[in-house]
């Protein structure tokens, strides 16, 4: 696996990183493809967002180019950045004087079932909710707990998703997809300030309704809105968009405004 500590090829880590001691930081998962990193623009946008919240320093430049050679390198695959607040004491307290630290990984693309695409995925009920902090709302923040434990709810290789709601019931996300209703040509997506990720494929596609003159509402969903949808899909930066058919005996079809939006990716994405 290539690996990468600030700018260059290394294997360690220090132990006194406030990263691995308190999830101090926050990190974008990157296709790469054809050594380039795929929706660059959008992952650095939102870890600049995510930094100048947590009040993490961050050269944009540099780690731009350090993102673009470590692509280069990677060549096909997917890459891990990780920005943590760098080394610290012991104690919650962030030191000012502390330096950031960037360390990317890369690691081969991963294996998705070609039907997921084409047929649509069944998605599992998660009984872990999302606990609701608007300080961290949004962020791809490096405490993933919530996640851990709900991905570990279920092992049946029939369910390719969880779906994940808030401690209100109010629907949210998948463990790691964002999700999205289709309700009489309407695209229906969870409001994120008080909890969930607001991932870059997310934002790509609310870019292009806006093009496509497509009406969005971002807003609440409650569980019972979902089951009484017209169509309802997965997005994510990795994988594009899966078609969601069933959820608990509930069942959808990979509908007209699910399958265009599937084109538009295939044709300025390449997925």
């Amino acid at each position: 696996m290539l690996r990468w500590v600030d700018g260059r090829p290394s294997e360690t880590l220090s132990s006194l990183d406030r990263g691995l001691a308190y999830g101090d930081g926050l990190f974008e998962t990157i296709a790469v493809r054809s050594a380039r990193p795929r929706l660059l623009e959008h992952h650095l946008a939102r870890l600049a967002d995510g930094c100048r919240r947590l009040s993490i320093p961050l050269d944009q430049a540099l780690l731009r180019a350090e993102l673009l050679a470590f692509a280069t390198q990677l060549g096909e695959g997917v890459a891990k950045l990780v920005v943590t607040r760098g080394d610290g004491a012991r104690g919650y307290a962030p030191l000012g004087a502390a330096t950031p630290r960037r360390l990317l990984f890369g690691s081969p693309w991963p294996s998705y079932a070609p039907a997921n695409v084409s047929q649509g995925v069944e998605l599992f009920p998660c009984r872990t909710r999302l606990a609701e902090q608007p300080l961290l709302a949004g962020m791809k923040h490096l405490n993933r707990l919530e996640q851990v434990i709900a991905r570990g709810e279920w092992q049946e290789p029939r369910y390719a998703e969880g779906l994940m709601r808030d401690m209100s019931g109010r629907v949210v996300e998948g463990v790691f997809s964002n999700l999205f209703l289709v309700r009489e040509g309407r695209l229906i997506t969870a409001e994120l300030s008080r909890c969930g990720v607001a991932g870059v494929m997310r934002a790509w596609l609310l870019e292009q309704a806006a093009e496509q003159q497509i009406l969005v509402e971002i807003r609440d969903v409650d569980y019972d809105e979902l089951l009484a949808t017209d169509e309802v899909f997965l997005c994510n930066s990795l994988y594009g968009i899966w078609p969601v058919r069933r959820l608990e005996g509930h069942v959808w079809p990979a509908g007209a405004l699910t399958r265009k939006l599937q084109g538009i990716l295939r044709t300025l994405l390449d997925f």
